[in-house]
C-alpha cells in the first residue's frame, strides 16, 4: 500500500498541476509521486471544486453515516417484528 502523503502537499502538487504548465508524468516525477496519484488527486480535487460529478468527502461521510442509521434501524424493526407477537400474546386478557 502506498504511503499517504499530508493534506497540504497534495494540495500543493494538485495546483501546480493545474496550472498546466508541464505534463502531468513530468510534475509527478518532479515531486516524486506516481503520476496515478496526481491523476486520482486532480480527479477528486475537480470534484470538490463542483467541476466534475461525483461524491465529496462530506457527502461520503453523510452517506456512510445514513447507512449504518439504515442498518441499525432494520435491526430495530427485526427485533421489533419477532418480539411483537409475543408480546400481544402476553396482554391478552385471561393469560
Amino acid at each position: 500500500m502506498a504511503k499517504p502523503y499530508p493534506r497540504e502537499f497534495r494540495d500543493d502538487v494538485v495546483a501546480v498541476a493545474l496550472k498546466g504548465l508541464a505534463p502531468l508524468a513530468q510534475i509527478a516525477k518532479d515531486f516524486g509521486i506516481s503520476a496515478g496519484s496526481l491523476t486520482n488527486w486532480s480527479k477528486k480535487a475537480d470534484i470538490e471544486d463542483d467541476h466534475r460529478s461525483g461524491l465529496t468527502d462530506v457527502d461520503r461521510a453523510e452517506l456512510r453515516e445514513a447507512k449504518k442509521r439504515i442498518r441499525l434501524l432494520e435491526q430495530e424493526n427485526g427485533v421489533l417484528r419477532w418480539a411483537a407477537p409475543y408480546l400481544s400474546q402476553a396482554n391478552l386478557p385471561g393469560n
